[in-house]
């Protein structure tokens, strides 16, 4: 019979990383929630916070941007290889659990997009998580070439979407505009519409029915779909290798990719920030290819880096690093990741405290360390009673089709699956 992992098979590594991904995410985040990229730069200005905005923008765009997305799909990656693995040395379905897996995670991100923020990435990790199993036999260098290729090919795409002046996502724009006229949102309003004086309950119900499409609209465009899913395979093949279970083996490959990593994106995130404000886009000038190229090697590059940066203190300290704190947040990262929503809603929409484009960058980061820093306090007092995060709990026992215990001391032989 199927079981989830137990606590001495789980990584403390990993779930390190989770959590520090779940942060930089959460500061990704904050820009669709305060609805700050909606203020024109004469507002901006308004704000006796202007030069540090501006500073912790540049900031932004270098080190977290995609980073953290792209540590999390790594995750992924490595957790199928973890439930294929594990349940193939015990001679059971490891696919069917992972369907069953992914089907209740797209049910759950399904309704977070849907009826809470459009914003949301777990819908489209389910999706493209079902194209995984293909890859499952690949060589170790399929695996790795199929990766790079994907993650590269947003080059090539952009570079026929200026030849054919065609765009992926034209048809979910469409409908988009077609569900927010329906409910009184229109390019004269939609910037403005959460945050403005005596919104409510009733802009929120009329903003959510539009957000999927426009959501899935922009995550064509910018050719998100190949970059995650070759993220999805680098991580399938670390799984593959155990480097998350015995990274002392990997070090030399460790350091590769943590110099390389730095050296290539670096100063390929300086020029991205650098020729995203030039003001030539794909469609109006082939220059624009420049933001596509400069994006596509320093994104994965960086994030690789982190990771790899992580797993060498690790080795190094023998675990006992200070990162080790983040791990409790990234046991329970789907119940976190859910919450950051409520939060955000809480804090920036008009339904709330309304503090939306009424306050600067810098502090709206403020706000996310303060959150982000509660979640990872009460993560961890709740490790102490509970075997699971709320979600978590939910998520497994509708994958394993049994019930699971959730207070510490009801079974021993049972814990929280990675």
């Amino acid at each position: 019979m199927t079981s989830p992992t137990k606590s001495s098979e789980r990584s403390s590594m990993l779930d390190s990383i989770r959590g520090i991904a779940l942060f930089g995410i959460f500061l990704n985040n904050v820009y669709g929630f305060s609805g700050y990229p909606f203020l024109p730069e004469e507002i901006r200005k308004e704000f006796a916070s202007y030069p540090l905005d501006k500073a912790v923008d540049v900031f932004q765009h270098l080190f977290i941007e995609g980073k953290f997305y792209s540590l999390f799909s790594l995750l992924f990656g490595i957790g199928f290889s973890i439930i294929l693995l594990r349940n193939k040395e015990k001679g059971l379905a490891g696919l069917k659990i992972f369907y069953r897996r992914i089907f209740i995670l797209a049910i759950i991100g399904f309704l977070h997009l849907r009826f809470l923020w459009s914003g949301d990435i777990l819908l489209l990790y389910a999706l493209l998580g079902c194209l995984l199993p293909l890859f499952r036999n690949c060589t170790d260098r399929t695996l790795l070439i199929w990766a790079a290729a994907l993650i590269l090919s947003p080059i090539l795409i952009d570079t026929f979407k200026i030849i054919l002046q065609a765009s992926p996502g034209s048809f979910m724009e469409n409908i988009a505009i077609n569900v927010d006229a329906t409910h009184g949102l229109d390019d004269n309003n939609w910037r403005t519409y959460l945050f403005k004086e005596g919104s409510g309950f009733r802009e929120w119900f009329n903003w959510l029915p539009g957000g999927p499409y426009w959501r899935y609209e922009s995550l064509l465009n910018s050719n998100r779909l190949p970059k995650v899913l070759g993220m999805f395979l680098i991580g399938f093949y670390a799984g593959r290798k155990h480097i998350y279970s015995s990274p002392g083996q990997y070090k030399s490959l460790l350091k590769k990719v943590m110099v390389w990593g730095f050296a290539i994106a670096v100063p390929a995130s300086i020029a991205m920030v650098w020729f995203a404000d030039d003001g030539k886009y794909v469609f109006k000038s082939a220059w624009g290819l420049l933001d596509t190229f400069f994006y596509a090697i320093s994104v994965v590059p960086l994030s690789l880096a982190y990771a790899s940066s992580i797993a060498l203190l690790w080795i190094k300290t023998g675990g006992n690093t200070g990162f080790k704190v983040f791990a409790p947040a990234g046991r329970m990262a789907l119940t976190n990741y859910l919450t950051q929503t409520i939060f955000g809603i809480i804090i920036f929409y008009g339904l709330g405290f309304g503090l939306g484009q009424k306050i600067g960058l810098a502090a709206c980061f403020g706000i996310v360390i303060v959150v982000y820093a509660l979640q990872v306090l009460f993560s961890r007092y709740w490790f102490k009673y509970f075997l699971y995060g709320p979600m978590e709990w939910i998520w497994r026992q509708l994958t394993y089709g049994k019930k699971l215990p959730m207070r510490k001391g009801r079974d021993e032989n049972l814990n929280k699956p990675i």
